[in-house]
């Protein structure tokens, strides 16, 4: 085999490999889409059928209109907004704050402090499950939504400090001396300089806390007694029932909880492009 017929070769098999890779992720996302949309005699048939043969509404209209557990899907769907929103903003001031101090920073124990933020990840959320929920009862947060967000900020913030770091730490400290000598304030360096430059890294520290926060149960489910106080992952939770499951309404449900996540990185995505050009100094 010549080597231009290798060099092909390993292109069509990269290829192929891409493309199974891609079939593997989308397809169970395809799946529950296209669930949502079969009547129950294709859903519980023994049959493989990959495209519905009778599109029917039905799922998507019972959940919208029953409800779920004596309230509108859309109540929990606010507070599954809620508490996203609030851990993406919250998390990412004090995910910057930190970060920048410990790239920009000389201290005693920031080695240490980094190597705690890896162990702190390494620990399962189950095993702090106790401890939090003594910790959010003594504070008066039991049975509210801040609750939830003060508890999806610890979790995610680690992840965002660390991830942060490395975004402020490749910034060059020679443009913030720039701006420096011509004049601006330390505020002004951080907003106007270092801020549009780590925009990429904040926003993919953004989509990971908005994911974690919308898609929590095990916090959402303990925290929370009163049922308007619920969200989305916890009320998908009553379509499973002593009788039977419903799948159809689960991926009627499941596909509305997708449809805010893809439109928030749809918000956000093109910050992670502008931001890798701004705020750069000319030389």
């Amino acid at each position: 085999m010549t080597p231009i017929a290798r060099k092909r070769l390993g292109k069509v098999a990269l290829n192929a490999a891409g493309v199974l890779v891609f079939i593997f992720a989308v397809f169970p996302v395809y799946w529950m889409v296209s669930t949502s949309f079969k009547t129950n005699d294709q859903i519980f048939t023994t049959e493989f059928i990959p495209f519905p043969t009778e599109l029917t509404l039905d799922h998507l209209h019972r959940v919208l209109t029953e409800g779920v557990a004596g309230n509108s899907i859309w109540l929990y769907m606010r507070n599954s907004a809620i508490v996203a929103l609030g851990t993406v903003v919250i998390g990412a001031v004090f995910a910057l704050l930190a970060a920048t101090a410990i790239a920009r920073f000389a201290f005693k124990g920031r080695s240490s402090f980094l190597v705690l933020l890896l162990i702190v990840q390494m620990i399962p959320a189950e095993a702090l499950l106790i401890p939090l929920f003594l910790n959010v009862k003594r504070l008066g947060l039991y049975d509210q939504l801040l609750g939830l967000i003060v508890i999806n900020v610890g979790l995610t913030l680690p992840f965002g400090i660390w991830m942060l770091r490395t975004f402020v730490a490749a910034v060059p400290k020679s443009l913030e001396e720039a701006a420096w000598i011509d004049g601006a304030s330390r505020f002004t360096t951080f907003r106007k300089v270092l801020f549009p430059l780590v925009a990429p890294g904040l926003v993919a520290t953004s989509i990971f806390s908005f994911i974690t926060a919308w898609n929590e149960l095990i916090f959402a489910l303990i925290l929370m007694s009163d049922s308007s106080g619920y969200t989305m992952p916890v009320a998908l939770q009553f379509f499973f029932g002593q009788r039977g499951t419903d799948w159809g309404a689960i991926m009627a449900g499941s596909t509305m909880m997708t449809i805010p996540v893809v439109v928030f990185f749809l918000l956000v995505q093109r910050r992670m492009v502008t931001g890798l050009v701004a705020g750069a100094v000319k030389g």
